[in-house]
């Protein structure tokens, strides 16, 4: 895609999971424990966490992130041979303690220094949220954060995004939008806001209605995009 710049935006609005934290780091750190199955367990978790979401907005069966990554946790933990329920409860604990990218303080400062807002908004429960946000040291350059559960349904619905609109009072043109998964790329996208996808690991564009407006590689190239 090529780059350009945008203008005209007001606040930032970050997706968490993926995009300011790295969702791969819980199993990482239990990773000797795991063993060979280490990778395919966490890969298996992180499609079935969101496919129940997905799922679970479609068939209007609510339930918070908390538990919808139990439940893919269990079902990973089956799909690979894992029986270890202490070790079930240790990957969870690790979910509250996930890694932040090793960039997102840098950009974060750099917004936060051009008088930006900077805010999260993401399928996470608040306390999910607020504890991934301290653990990274990230509580002083994120502004708000906003969890799906106050609307009671799943991204890509426009709910969601409807929220950053409301709190923040800001058009949603003044608002760009930053995940690392394209289909909440496209979905934000195709709600209104102005989108930069950060597409880390060279995935193909998805074939859903939203096209963003940038692609970058990383948190910091940001800075390049938004004037």
């Amino acid at each position: 895609m090529e780059k350009q710049r945008i203008s005209g935006i007001r606040a930032c609005v970050f997706d968490a999971y993926g995009t300011l934290f790295d969702v791969h780091s819980a199993v990482g750190k239990h990773k000797q424990r795991l063993g060979s199955a280490a990778e395919a367990i966490s890969m298996t978790w992180r499609t079935k966490q969101l496919e129940y979401t997905w799922l679970r907005s479609l068939m209007k069966r609510h339930a918070d992130f908390w538990q919808v990554t139990r439940d893919a946790l269990e079902y990973a933990a089956e799909r690979h041979g894992l029986d270890d329920p202490a070790l079930e409860d240790d990957l969870m604990a690790a979910y509250l303690e996930l890694d932040c990218y090793p960039e997102a303080p840098k950009a974060l400062s750099e917004l936060k220094q051009r008088g930006l807002e900077r805010a999260i908004l993401s399928n996470g429960t608040p306390e999910m949220l607020q504890r991934a946000v301290e653990h990274s040291g990230l509580d002083a350059l994120i502004t708000k954060i906003f969890s799906v559960e106050t609307v009671g349904i799943f991204k890509p619905d426009s709910r969601v995004y409807q929220m950053a609109v409301d709190e923040l009072n800001v058009a949603p043109q003044e608002i760009i939008f930053l995940s690392s998964n394209a289909w909440d790329a496209a979905g934000a996208a195709a709600f209104g806001f102005r989108v930069a996808w950060i597409n880390r690991f060279n995935q193909q564009p998805e074939r859903l209605p939203g096209k963003p407006d940038v692609e970058i590689r990383t948190l910091t190239d940001l800075l390049d995009a938004v004037e």
